[in-house]
């Protein structure tokens, strides 16, 4: 089954965490950046994508070429991700000491394809990114850009206390930046439906107005109910999907 990117961008992040954890594939503590990054557009939408990294240094100069030297070579790695990039950033300078990127930058990306940006290190340029509508994601604002020169390309990077390899799928908003395992990515959207519905069992009755104990307990009660079953079958259909491979991975 393909991924369906768009569907995923529908909910937002901590749904998203919350679908995860009923496939029970990964830790419930693993899996998504630390509070040290922050959207800097909380009010734009989901983004959704693949990530393309990349290592950065702002404190000393780089050696021979220009601040944008490899943006070529970065973009052109865009096509080896299987859809659209996220760009993620980790920032070799501890703690950083200039930004990451700014408004060339963003409007190379978005340009070529890529959804959003995720960094450990600054930000800048913030109005011109903002009108770019290009989802950023960074531990702050710094000023200038300093000597910032790209130093590796799709290597695995550290951002935020997250390992992330190039191809990870991205999910980030404004409540932060997560994973999704890519063997469980084509059932997260139609099982985040279902959870929202679980959680609606709950919400419409204290909506409804007038709650009372007895009944807030038999409505948790019944959405409690709803998300075991919904994970029951997700993990039931997760380890069918595993054997498959196994069995296809044996044959080979």
């Amino acid at each position: 089954m393909a991924i369906d990117l768009t569907a995923l961008a529908k909910f937002d992040t901590p749904t998203i965490c919350n679908t995860i954890e009923l496939f029970e594939v990964r830790p419930r503590t693993a899996g998504y950046v630390d509070g040290r990054i922050r959207a800097c557009f909380p009010e734009m939408p989901p983004a959704v994508g693949y990530a393309a990294t990349a290592t950065m240094r702002c404190a000393l100069p780089r050696q021979e070429g220009d601040v944008y030297g490899s943006l070529d070579q970065q973009v052109a790695r865009f096509a080896e991700l299987p859809g659209p990039p996220m760009v993620v950033f980790q920032d070799l300078d501890d703690p950083p000491v200039a930004a990451t990127f700014g408004e060339i930058m963003c409007t190379t990306y978005r340009a070529f394809g890529a959804v959003g940006l995720v960094t450990s290190g600054g930000a800048r340029d913030l109005d011109q990114v903002r009108r770019l509508a290009f989802p950023a994601f960074s531990n702050g604002a710094i000023c200038s850009h300093g000597y910032s020169h790209i130093v590796d390309l799709h290597r695995p990077v550290r951002v935020g206390g997250l390992t992330i390899h190039a191809g990870d799928l991205m999910h980030a908003d404004a409540n932060g930046v997560a994973t999704i395992p890519l063997e469980i990515a084509a059932d997260v959207a139609d099982a985040a439906a279902g959870f929202v519905a679980a959680e609606a069992i709950l919400l419409d009755y204290l909506k409804a107005g007038a709650p009372q104990p007895h009944a807030f307990a038999e409505a948790r009660r019944a959405m409690m109910d709803a998300i075991a079953a919904l994970s029951r079958r997700l993990v039931g259909r997760a380890s069918a999907c595993q054997s498959e491979r196994s069995s296809d991975s044996t044959k080979k």
